[in-house]
């Protein structure tokens, strides 16, 4: 089956008919850019309208598409509206206001001539009346649609335009073959693929055509990950076997937990193999996954290897990379940092270090798996905060090795068994489900933001005291320059308080050298207090911080949440959350801000998470932009996952190379959901 076949649905936006550079640039705000996006722009609901001879009580509040004669006309003065005073067939007068444009509507609405009128009817004192009415002319009301889809909008595009052009992009899907099991299309009565999609732009109500999309993209999901695992598990590696003469050396912070022994022994039975390892590994807020990556890394040293650990963002590589050095030091071994600031002899000096073998591991951002950065002999990737990283850019640090090196993932974000499913599909799992010795307990108080004065007062005793604190800003939209206004008009009310070398600022639009020099101030204790927006979410690590402070805590996911509650209790004082909540709580942000309250346990609030808000928010969607599925919800995840599975394990028992009529329409279904860098292996492999 010939992928070409969905080349026109992967053709971009700008080469539809009547979509120009303006309307493209409108799309791209919604992450409308191809053919196929607009094809799976489905509809959110629907406006009903009803024909009505003329208005009643019955009507009100219904839009309604209504004859009328226009009368009068009352000019309105000053910011007054526009009033146009028409008769229905029953003789009810019903006045059509108009905030807006009043020209405009003298023009459509011409006195003595009868009119086809759209909108909602309310009732104005003793009147009827419509604001801002569609109008036409009444030989074109038979067009008018009583059931009209409405899609998600963005400025400069009506709910109208938008429906033409997710019809535009509908109109380029082929029929296809079908990829399901033909048992579970008869058993749950779904339509074909092309059928569903055109079903739902129809009728956004169509249950059977949306759990038929819904079970695609899933399908897709399970197979691809099956796939990439069976590609894995052929390719072979070189076995790592330390002979213990770095760990025995290592002074470590603690005895290790039952947990950590247990995950350790699993993670070098993986590394013994020919066979690459890939593995997950979760563990709550300061379980010691850390402590467990370096050993790992260790023993890939001891064997002969180079290790690269991967960090999202600066602040926590920076941060790894001085913890790792502080621990090695003692041990001879070379650890270096490449992010995207070290520039000229430093950065030179580093990828001359990884490519004669000085350096045993390499700690950094993505600037890691560029294209000028050679290893000798990487045996062993570690990449941290796994949720903020796909698939794509797993493979590409992965084909910095000679041969396929080991991969440990981590995550502090506590995944339930459906996501784990279906974003980790092809990896096995780890858990660290045991705390430290030490770990001080963090007590978590739900605030009005009434009492915002009583908690700044607060704040100041605990700086008093030589106590520090974060003070984390709410998240205002999905804008990153709306964040970083709320947080540095807070950070300027709190310096007018407490002073201006006293607090200090970090947010997600500064330049990397600024932000280290602010978290450098902060963990040295030159800053009593750290305002940010959610760029502290992970790794940032001040053991003298005790208090955080979350304005705005309803507007976060209770695993953002706990990641953030994660940043302190990490010293010997005791340690607070503040979780300062808004008025207008609905009664599940009630419910979510108690469970916080009640709660240490970040597995249990995954599961919450999951139910209460999606996997968007858990696994990090604000700052990826992108969501795994475009239909699936978390119901449909947690029902149709485990059968997508099975569905697809069948399909690769029974024909593992995918040569079959139904395999060759299932690589179709892959090349429309998982185009990334995992199909290409899949392709290749």
């Amino acid at each position: 089956m010939r992928p070409d076949l969905l080349n026109p649905l992967f053709a971009e936006v700008e080469a539809l008919k009547g979509v120009g550079p303006g309307i493209a640039k409108s799309l791209a705000r919604l992450h409308l850019t191809r053919a196929i996006d607009l094809a799976y722009h489905l509809p959110t609901g629907t406006i009903d309208r009803v024909r009505a001879p003329h208005a009643s009580q019955a009507l009100l509040g219904r839009i309604v598409v209504l004859d009328v004669l226009p009368e009068q006309v009352r000019a309105g003065s000053g910011k007054a509206p526009l009033r146009i005073y028409a008769r229905d067939d029953n003789d009810n007068m019903i006045t059509l206001t108009f905030f807006n444009n009043p020209a405009w509507a003298k023009k459509q609405l011409p006195l003595n001539e009868m009119r086809t009128v759209i909108g909602k009817l309310d009732q104005w004192g003793q009147e009827w009346q419509i604001v801002h009415p569609e109008v036409l002319e009444p030989a074109k009301a038979s067009e008018v649609a009583l059931r009209e889809p409405v899609y998600g909008l963005t400025e400069g595009i009506s709910n109208k335009r938008m429906r033409e052009l997710a019809l535009t992009g509908l109109e380029r899907a082929p029929e296809l073959p079908e990829w399901i099991e033909p048992s579970q299309l008869v058993h749950d009565h779904w339509p074909a693929w092309r059928k569903a999609l055109a079903e739902i732009h129809s009728d956004p109500a169509a249950t059977n055509a949306r759990k038929r999309l819904s079970y695609d993209e899933i399908f897709a999901n399970q197979l691809v990950m099956m796939l990439l695992r069976q590609v894995a598990r052929r390719k072979k590696g070189v076995p790592l076997q330390g002979d213990g003469r770095l760990t025995d050396k290592l002074q470590l912070p603690y005895q290790l937990t039952n947990a950590q022994q247990r995950v350790i022994g699993e993670i070098r039975g993986d590394m013994a193999q020919d066979r690459p390892m890939l593995r997950l590994l979760q563990g709550d807020v300061g379980s010691g996954k850390t402590l467990v990556a370096l050993l790992a890394m260790l023993e890939a040293v001891e064997a002969g290897a180079q290790a690269a650990m991967l960090a999202p963002t600066e602040i926590l590589a920076r941060q790894h990379h001085a913890t790792l050095q502080r621990q090695c030091e003692a041990i001879g071994v070379r650890i270096a940092i490449l992010t995207g600031r070290e520039k000229g002899r430093a950065r030179d000096s580093v990828l001359m270090g990884l490519a004669d073998g000085s350096i045993d591991i390499l700690v950094g951002t993505h600037a890691i798996f560029q294209q000028h950065v050679g290893y000798k002999k990487l045996g062993l990737i570690v990449i941290d905060e796994q949720h903020r990283f796909g698939v794509s850019q797993r493979l590409l640090l992965s084909e910095k090795a000679e041969h396929p090196p080991h991969l440990l993932a981590m995550t502090a974000t506590p995944i339930p068994r459906t996501l784990t499913l279906t974003h980790y599909g092809e990896m096995d799992v780890s858990r660290i489900d045991e705390m430290p010795p030490g770990r001080t307990p963090v007590e978590t108080l739900v605030i009005s933001d009434q009492k915002l004065t009583d908690v700044v007062d607060g704040l100041g005793r605990h700086l008093a005291s030589g106590g520090q604190a974060y003070w984390v800003c709410p998240l205002v939209e999905e804008s990153e320059a709306i964040d970083a206004a709320a947080a540095e008009e807070r950070a300027r009310l709190l310096r007018f308080r407490f002073g201006e070398t006293k607090v200090g600022l970090v947010h997600g639009r500064m330049k990397g050298a600024e932000k280290d020099d602010v978290m450098a101030s902060f963990t040295n204790g030159e800053l009593g207090v750290l305002v940010a927006t959610t760029v502290i979410e992970v790794g940032v690590d001040v053991p003298n911080a005790s208090l955080i402070i979350v304005e705005g805590a309803e507007r976060f996911g209770l695993a953002q949440l706990h990641q953030l509650r994660g940043r302190v209790g990490r010293g010997a004082a005791a340690s607070r959350c503040i979780l300062l909540r808004g008025q207008n709580l609905t009664e599940t942000g009630r419910s979510r801000l108690a469970l916080m309250r009640e709660t240490n346990d970040g597995f249990r609030i995954a599961e919450e998470d999951l139910k209460l808000r999606g996997p968007g928010e858990m696994l990090g969607t604000r700052q990826s932009g992108e969501q795994l599925f475009k239909v699936a919800t978390p119901e449909d995840v947690a029902e149709l996952a485990p059968i997508a599975q099975g569905d697809a394990r069948l399909l690769l028992d029974r024909d593992g190379g995918l040569a079959s009529t139904r395999g060759q329409a299932a690589r179709l279904c892959l090349y429309l959901f998982e185009r990334d860098a995992a199909v290409e292996l899949i392709r290749g492999g």
